[in-house]
């Protein structure tokens, strides 16, 4: 019976999530497996791996073939390198502590660049949202600002028409009392005038 490791499909439309399992190479892709031996999220960044070495390698040594997909994802998590160290100790090129010990070794400088790259999106996501925020407290301040300015100006807008307004009411009652005595004045003449034609009338008589 030929093996294959492979991925089974799970999850939801767009989410994808799939199953790491050593299955019989005739079955369908989602059918029967002989053993579940991991898991494979690509949904997160990066995408989360969970992967139980020891039976990985196992099937490795019995023959299981990988597909592609699950032939990077076994180097990712080492699985492939404790294959190939398996070898060498079987065929006497080193001894178990020394393969126990580049394995240790890959997997911790492994680790240390897992943890860098989520260092640097986390850093990455960090600016990104510094950013948005300060582009939308940029906007904020470019609202206020046209708003406080359409403020003056419409009061700008109104205040000379009310100081036309006041200043017409001012004129005009200065110039009210003016034509008042314009127009009281001929009758104080007229008044004065009419004892003088008198008196000379009574000079002419007499």
């Amino acid at each position: 019976m030929s093996v294959k490791i492979r991925l089974q499909r799970h999850g939801k439309k767009g989410k994808p999530f799939y199953w790491v399992v050593a299955a019989d190479a005739r079955s369908k892709r989602d059918g029967k497996y002989l053993e579940k031996i991991g898991t494979y999220n690509p949904n997160t960044n990066p995408a989360t791996i969970e992967l139980n070495l020891d039976s990985a390698v196992q099937w490795l040594h019995n023959g299981a073939q990988p597909t592609d997909t699950a032939r990077a994802i076994l180097s990712y998590k080492g699985a492939l390198l404790k294959h190939h160290l398996d070898g060498g100790v079987r065929k006497g090129a080193l001894s178990q502590e020394q393969a126990d010990e580049k394995l240790a070794k890959w997997l911790d400088e492994k680790a240390g660049k897992v943890d860098s790259k989520k260092d640097t999106l986390s850093k990455a996501q960090a600016d990104a949202k510094a950013k948005a925020l300060k582009a939308e407290q940029d906007v904020n301040a470019k609202r206020i600002a046209a708003a406080a300015q359409a403020e003056a100006d419409a009061i700008a807008a109104a205040t000379p028409v009310e100081e036309v307004e006041e200043a017409a009411e001012t004129v005009e009652a200065t110039e009210a009392p003016a034509e008042v005595a314009t127009e009281e004045a001929p009758v104080a003449e007229a008044t004065e005038e009419a004892p003088a034609a008198e008196e000379n009338n009574e000079e002419a008589q007499a």
